[in-house]
């Protein structure tokens, strides 16, 4: 994996010819009745050495990759799988279902069942009332929840935080759990990467609309984008953990789609799916984590190629699940992957520096 790394990395020092052929074992994406347009990149215009040199690494190097989809302009141009996954294959999105549940959030205001993400969360849920300190904690909000910064004691990141998502998993009741957690710092000072809020955010969607989750998300997300295999699992094999707290199965090119329904602003095929005005909210900077801006469940990760930088709103999963945006550049990568809570998941982050940034802007 190293060694993928370091070739990652040496590919524009090394390569320098302008045209090559794609290598042999590479087929361009096939136009398949899901609602993308495919083109072979060398339509393009554009130095597809780096591609290249990279699809040959990724072929005859060890490395924990499922797949690799760049989409640009709207076109899928580029789509490879690796360790027996296809197009056809479902894959679990860990934390991506984290930026997915902004848009079902997004849908939700559009459409009314829910006011204002700054309504205090309990005015969306009845039967769930804290054992204690419930005049601190009704001052928490949705907009606390999409921004991890409710001050309760929850932070996945540090293993004695009560409301880490493995040590939550464990309890009989994940709801009540995680409103009964202590409170650590008023509501909205502190943002600490926590699950157990999304998981809550899930539910106050569900509980507005009278729906599952799931079935939101079917009618108001997926089926218009055309998305109709969607499975929704948890790893755990115990059987109370709520629909709620159940994480998403897409295919990548799904995933694609949620990324181009970002760059279009909430509309696919000139179909509004969500509003734009929530997409910009949702993706404006509105706390650091780690130092790193965050919206509403969507990274804003910046680049650096050569002297310029270019932002990209991200959102990401353990393993290495990725849904790169670029606006600027109508651009978007997708990957999967199997490097759970291993450094080797921010090998995409290499990828889109070294060769797939390069490729575009220096055209620009």
């Amino acid at each position: 994996m190293k060694y993928l790394i370091a070739t990652i990395i040496c590919i524009i020092a090394t390569f320098t010819v302008a045209c090559a052929q794609a290598p042999s074992f590479y087929k361009p994406p096939v136009k398949l009745d899901d609602g993308w347009q495919v083109s072979h990149w060398k339509d393009h215009q554009i130095d597809t050495t780096r591609f290249i040199k990279l699809l040959e690494q990724l072929q005859k190097n060890t490395h924990q990759i499922h797949s690799f989809l760049l989409i640009k302009d709207d076109q899928l141009i580029v789509e490879a799988y690796y360790d027996q996954y296809t197009v056809n294959s479902l894959h679990d999105l860990r934390s991506v279902t984290k930026s997915i549940t902004t848009l079902l959030m997004g849908i939700a205001i559009d459409k009314g069942f829910i006011e204002s993400i700054d309504d205090p969360i309990f005015k969306y849920l009845p039967a769930l009332r804290p054992q204690k300190d419930f005049i601190q904690k009704k001052e928490i909000t949705i907009r606390h929840l999409l921004t991890m910064s409710t001050g309760l004691d929850c932070n996945d990141w540090d293993k004695q935080s009560k409301g880490q998502e493995d040590r939550a998993y464990k309890k009989k009741d994940l709801l009540q759990y995680f409103i009964d957690l202590p409170v650590a710092h008023p509501p909205g000072t502190i943002a600490q990467y926590c699950t157990l809020g999304q998981i809550l955010a899930n539910e106050i969607i569900s509980q507005a609309a009278n729906m599952p989750i799931d079935a939101f998300a079917q009618q108001y997300l997926f089926t218009p984008l055309g998305i109709t295999d969607v499975e929704w699992h948890h790893t755990t094999k115990r059987s109370n953990i709520p629909l709620a707290a159940k994480r998403l199965y897409l295919t990548p090119r799904a995933m694609a789609k949620i990324g181009q329904l970002m760059l279009d602003k909430g509309k696919w095929k000139g179909q509004t799916i969500v509003s734009a005005q929530w997409l910009t909210l949702a993706t404006t900077p509105q706390v650091k984590i780690t130092g790193i801006d965050y919206g509403f469940y969507w990274w804003q990760i910046p680049f650096q190629v050569n002297d310029k930088e270019v932002v990209s709103v991200v959102a990401t999963g353990n393993g290495g699940q990725y849904i790169f945006t670029f606006p600027s550049l109508r651009l978007v990568v997708v990957f999967t992957g199997g490097a759970y809570n291993k450094p080797e998941d921010k090998v995409p982050f290499s990828i889109i520096k070294e060769v797939c940034l390069p490729a575009f802007m220096n055209k620009e």
